[in-house]
């Protein structure tokens, strides 16, 4: 649940609210019952740091590829006959 800032343009009074995001907002103050309480604009409490799965995980680019061909496939994609397990 969102947590909103709210603040009384008549008495300057200043409180956050925990609401539901499909409530209705708050008008009345609860310190000096004025209809002048209203949701205040404030910054996200998150932030992304560091390079991201973006970047490293998902940015294009051809995948490298292997040195050598897979143990037991000698680049062909089938045994050799009686090398396998």
């Amino acid at each position: 649940m969102p947590i909103y800032a709210y603040r009384c343009t008549s008495c300057g009074f200043e409180n956050d609210v925990m609401q539901k995001m499909a409530d209705a907002p708050l008008t009345d103050c609860p310190e000096c019952s004025a209809a002048t309480f209203s949701k205040q604009l404030t910054a996200a409490g998150f932030q992304l740091k560091g390079s991201g799965w973006y970047a490293t995980d998902f940015k294009g680019g051809a995948k490298p590829k292997p040195d050598s061909p897979p143990p037991c496939q000698g680049g062909t994609g089938t045994c050799p006959s009686g090398s396998c397990g």
